[in-house]
């Protein structure tokens, strides 16, 4: 039984369509689109791409076989342009928000270019997602498109990047839990005589065992309200800035630096992960009753979240200038009720996230279990995977709990190949000789743009991380 085990499980990553639940489509969708997502999961996946399906689909949407390959037909598809705006928007606006003052702060206000230009070229590769889409009307997933232009390969290099963001995420998500709920409980000591661990430390176990629970629910329809959850979390948080100047008495009257130089490959991961969300916009596209609308969907969407980051981002430096901290939360007066909210609103996102992060790779492992396995074992299995992958995040964050570097490294490591680098490059390896040459040239400049962006980026932040390490290693000893 363990031999079929572990191949399922390297199987795990050559993932068929329509069968990855992308994370940001769970984690910061709406709740009517983390219904979609239940519903396509509890339906029968088809898991070999070799053989027909022969599964009864309660989906609405017709299904027909082609080649081999369950295809669905969007002809159920309604969504409006108002709603595919709204979906966007809300799976673009997350933890990136409370670390772009630092990020401006420190790499001073001529990054702001930065940020606008990387909205900006976000903005053009979700339209190059949509064009790669309608070249192939049988993809459906971000993973699909890979798997389009450059075969499995294509497939499985996606996967693994989708795989690892999620994991990431969540490691940063921990570490956000942790610095906000010892300010939310300073002055509680617990200690635990044979456990070497601070308050904090405790508290944060406490707060992910909790959560813990969550991971082994098979039927995500009992959770997809925590979607909604994680949105209202995220603009609480988002207004409760300007609300400290308002009514804090917080005055936006620091000094923004020009540019520092030194900062910048650092800061561009943070800048690239507020964008992070392409995963899922071809399920947006799919769901819209006007595809052909996408393109002015991502403009939208891209306007009004690149216009509240630079907002957010200029009112946070001018509020708390140089003493800025990576989170934003953590900067604000902790007297004030706002403060508190937002505090409370921090702890409890990560809290929403476990179940419906982790959910993509257990419900895959599951799937991919030899069909002889009864469900309870299936469960067994797939709760047991999903603690231990939840362990081992919580150990993570608390051996490194530095969510500046964190963050930027999923950005410049991750999150810049799945925004920039792979749709740029899907884009042009479909389209070849259909598209004119500039706009070849164009797509080839942005892959090596973001390749050097990432690689740069990717070793600035470790370096820093790195640096951190030994001096927390130093001050221990």
């Amino acid at each position: 039984m363990w031999k079929k085990i572990s191949k399922s499980v390297r199987n795990l990553l050559c993932l068929q369509p329509n069968r990855l639940l992308h994370r940001n489509q769970i984690l910061n969708g709406t709740l009517h689109s983390a219904n979609l997502d239940v519903q396509w999961v509890s339906s029968h996946v088809c898991l070999e791409e070799i053989k027909p399906c022969m599964c009864n689909h309660s989906i609405k949407n017709l299904e027909s076989v082609e080649n081999g390959i369950a295809i669905e037909h969007s002809v159920g598809a309604n969504g409006s342009f108002a709603h595919a705006v709204i979906n966007m928007t809300g799976m673009l606006i997350g933890l990136g928000q409370l670390s772009t003052p630092y990020a401006l702060e420190r790499g001073g206000w001529v990054s702001a270019f930065l940020l606008i230009g990387l909205g900006i070229i976000c903005a053009y590769t979700s339209h190059l997602l949509g064009k790669c889409l309608d070249k192939n009307p049988k993809s459906r997933s971000f993973t699909d498109i890979g798997q389009h232009a450059f075969g499995t390969k294509g497939r499985v290099l996606a996967a693994t990047f989708i795989y690892l963001e999620i994991f990431m995420v969540l490691v940063s998500y921990t570490i956000s839990l942790h610095d906000n709920l010892i300010t939310v409980l300073s002055g509680m000591q617990i200690k635990v005589p044979w456990a070497k661990l601070s308050s904090s430390q405790l508290l944060t176990m406490m707060a992910v065992l909790i959560a813990l629970p969550s991971v082994w629910l098979r039927n995500l329809s009992s959770i997809s309200f925590l979607s909604s959850a994680g949105i209202l979390m995220s603009l609480l948080i988002f207004i409760s800035v300007p609300f400290t100047s308002i009514f804090g008495g917080v005055k936006p009257n620091h000094k923004i630096p020009v540019l520092q130089l030194h900062n910048i490959p650092a800061i561009s991961g943070l800048y690239i992960f507020s964008y992070a969300g392409h995963i899922v916009f071809p399920n947006l596209y799919k769901e819209m009753k006007d595809p052909s609308r996408f393109t002015k969907v991502s403009i939208v969407s891209f306007t009004i979240v690149t216009a509240l980051y630079t907002v957010l981002a200029f009112l946070g430096a001018k509020l708390f200038g140089p003493e800025v901290n990576p989170q934003i939360t953590l900067s604000m007066p902790p007297h004030l009720l706002v403060t508190k909210i937002a505090l409370w609103a921090t702890v409890l996102t990560p809290m929403t996230k476990y179940a419906l992060e982790i959910a993509p790779f257990a419900i895959q492992l599951e799937h991919n279990l030899p069909d002889s396995m009864s469900s309870k074992v299936k469960m067994i299995i797939r709760g047991c995977v999903g603690s231990f992958l939840l362990l081992l995040i919580l150990a993570l964050a608390l051996s490194v709990p530095y969510f500046e570097y964190v963050l930027s490294l999923t950005g410049s490591l991750v999150s810049i190949a799945i925004c920039i680098i792979f749709p740029c490059a899907f884009h042009a390896k479909i389209c070849w000789g259909q598209i004119s040459k500039p706009l070849i040239i164009l797509n080839l400049t942005l892959v090596a743009f973001g390749s050097l962006l990432g690689v740069l980026g990717t070793i600035s932040s470790s370096k820093l991380l790195v640096q951190s390490l030994r001096r927390r290693a130093h001050h221990s000893a």
